[in-house]
């Protein structure tokens, strides 16, 4: 005999437990299903334990630069002991996560779902229907399509690595490209980034990614643009990677191939034309209210709907959103103005609003200030040779359309700049402010 629920969750991530948690706390039965250990992409494979290894990082980074200003010997990476440390925040999520929703009664499920019917499920054998599902079961690397691709690793895979091999190569440029380099370069490993594009980072302003490659090249970080992997080939201790640039053969040897081509929403293995879920490409075709426009039972959020940017508020965002509707009815539609976003490469870089070409798209009259600024005391403090920024601000109304920055401390500074973004405040108001000195704050004035 079937269970049955209000609200059937599959997935375990912030999205997931945002919208359990609300919709038990109004008093409706709740279950959450997930294949994988409670926690999530973020706090198991992704963001938190990432920023862990990278902090590690960034201390070798720091004593390279002041070397020659007071700062003397030198600092290494121990991996296993950087790992231990890492481990001591990811180990105990799942349980706690587990322990947490059983205290507030609402029942847990592990294997893999399928659906039975426009709102019933089979999980290892039980049979559960749901009056709601919420599809938030996070996101998965693309495919590759290339012979060999059972020798490349993925994220999850990087992130517990025991030993870190000597010759790393990525496959691709984004995020998780430009975050795991630093942390293998600065750990000592020799790093190859193979991008298929004419630069890294395309989610970001392009001026200041030129800006920051230089970094990539000082610790020794090797980027070839516009090359295309076609192949990886197990050979001796490592592997080949055969690829193409400009209509001409590399080829290059590695310990570890890395996936960092980008990731898709993990749906295939739901039976989603069993529920009746009318795709577009792939991805649930969803009405202003995150819900299926096939099947009413179904809402999606988080990385499985990418509406918005596939970032961890966004996220936890979809789930409230989710969570008011089924509760009161349809009435919350997402919002994601002002949502920042930070590549924790050595300096960061951070975005947030529009870029120039967006808001010349949008046919907006805008005055905007950028400028490359090592000289200024922020960079200056910390021996960094890359400071920048760039801020677009409407003409008429002199709100700030977008802001985009690289260097010191800007992972905060942009938060400030979402703040203005998401609620109105005006380019005048934040030149007014009085920040606290000497803070990257403190700049936000003279760059405006």
């Amino acid at each position: 005999m079937a269970q049955n629920y209000d609200l059937i969750v599959i997935g375990a991530g912030t999205a997931a437990r945002v919208a359990a948690m609300r919709v038990r706390k109004a008093g409706k039965s709740v279950a959450v299903i997930d294949s994988r250990p409670y926690g999530g992409t973020c706090a198991l494979r992704g963001c938190d334990p990432k920023k862990m290894l990278r902090n590690g990082a960034a201390v070798v980074d720091d004593v390279r630069r002041m070397h020659g200003k007071g700062v003397i010997g030198d600092a290494g990476i121990d991996w296993r002991e950087l790992m231990a440390f890492k481990r001591t925040f990811t180990d105990p999520v799942p349980e706690k996560h587990e322990r947490s929703y059983r205290d507030a009664g609402i029942d847990t499920y592990h294997g893999q779902v399928r659906f039975t019917g426009p709102n019933s499920l089979t999980v290892e054998g039980e049979a559960l229907v749901g009056r709601h599902i919420l599809i938030a079961s996070g996101a998965e690397p693309v495919p590759l399509g290339l012979p060999g691709e059972e020798h490349v690793i993925d994220n999850e895979a990087f992130l517990a690595l025991e030993r870190l091999p000597r010759r790393i190569l990525l496959v691709g440029g984004g995020y998780i490209a430009a975050e795991f380099s630093t942390i293998a370069a600065n750990a000592g490993a020799e790093v190859t980034i193979l991008q298929k594009g004419p630069r890294m980072l395309t989610g970001f302003d392009a001026d200041l990614v030129g800006w920051l490659m230089p970094r990539f090249r000082e610790v020794g970080i090797n980027v070839q643009l516009n090359t295309t992997v076609e192949a990886v080939e197990a050979g001796g201790d490592g592997f080949v990677v055969r690829a193409s640039a400009d209509g001409e053969s590399k080829t290059f040897e590695a310990d570890l191939v890395v996936h960092a081509a980008g990731r898709v929403p993990a749906l295939e293995a739901l039976d989603l034309d069993v529920a009746n879920i009318a795709r577009d490409r792939g991805r649930p075709k969803l009405n202003e209210y995150l819900q299926s426009v096939s099947n009413p039972a179904i809402y999606v959020a988080g990385d499985s709907a990418q509406v918005g940017p596939p970032l961890t508020p966004v996220s936890s965002h979809d789930g409230k959103v989710v969570a008011g509707n089924i509760l009161e009815g349809n009435h919350l539609r997402p919002d994601y103005r002002g949502v920042p976003s930070v590549a924790f490469t050595l300096p960061p870089i951070a975005s947030v609003g529009l870029s120039e070409a967006e808001a010349r798209d949008n046919g907006l009259r805008f005055r905007v200030k950028s400028k490359l600024v090592p000289d200024w005391y922020t960079a200056r403090q910390a021996a960094e040779t890359i400071y920048g920024f760039k801020v677009l601000v409407d003409e008429g109304t002199d709100i700030v359309l977008g802001a985009h920055l690289v260097g010191p401390h800007v992972e905060e500074t942009i938060n400030l700049f979402a703040l203005a973004i998401r609620h109105g405040i005006t380019a005048d108001a934040l030149k007014t402010t009085m920040f606290a000195y000497p803070t990257g704050a403190s700049d936000i004035g003279y760059m405006l």
